[in-house]
């Protein structure tokens, strides 16, 4: 059991954080920086993305509740979420609207550091990463079910940094199209799992088997 949601919460996170796909982001986003700084941008970004959706995992659910929301209506509308997402990876929008903040970030400030915004949010702790960490926590209640979540969600950030820091090699060894072929993948990978959420939650309704 814990081994099929560990690979069910990793394959999620992967999919929606998307290592690979943000990588070109950082390379433009840095582009003239010298490695030291790059490295500090990096890790920044990083630990301030896991110390926001560690938030949201422990206490995201407690939030939902306050307001009414019941588990299963907010597993109902992250899968749309998470569906929607899948679609944007499946025909580029989301990368071209990536590029397009990393574009309007550059355009204020040119010396501004980019860990922050948009680095760390939207681009790792965004609305689907967040909704994320907040139904896989849901799904296994509990300081363990919190502690598994918190877990993959840090590997998968430690990925997303050492992706940043060979970010130059990786963009060179798979180049464009490389990266939109993994992309797509991973979106087909997401739409299948936010079904899943969805009929997850019309279970918990008592209106799918």
């Amino acid at each position: 059991m814990d081994s099929a949601f560990l690979i069910t919460a990793f394959v999620t996170l992967f999919v929606i954080i998307d290592p690979i796909g943000m990588t070109p982001l950082f390379v433009a986003l840095t582009q003239g920086m010298n490695s030291a700084r790059r490295r500090s941008i990096a890790l920044r970004a990083c630990i301030t993305a896991a110390f926001i959706l560690i938030a949201f995992a422990a206490f995201g659910e407690a939030v939902l509740g306050f307001i009414g929301i019941s588990m299963p209506a907010f597993r109902i509308a992250g899968g749309i979420l998470l569906f929607l997402t899948a679609l944007d990876m499946l025909f580029e929008r989301r990368s071209k609207r990536r590029k397009s903040q990393a574009d309007e970030a550059e355009e204020e400030d040119d010396n501004d550091d980019p860990s922050i915004f948009p680095l760390a949010i939207p681009l790792i702790a965004g609305p689907g990463s967040i909704t994320s960490v907040i139904l896989l926590a849901g799904q296994r209640p509990g300081i363990e079910g919190l502690a598994l979540v918190i877990g993959v969600m840090l590997c998968v950030v430690a990925m997303v940094l050492v992706l940043f820091l060979f970010a130059g090699i990786l963009e060179r060894a798979l180049g464009r199209v490389g990266i939109n072929v993994v992309t797509r993948l991973l979106g087909m990978l997401l739409a299948a799992l936010a079904v899943q959420f969805v009929l997850d939650g019309l279970r918990g309704f008592g209106l799918a088997a």
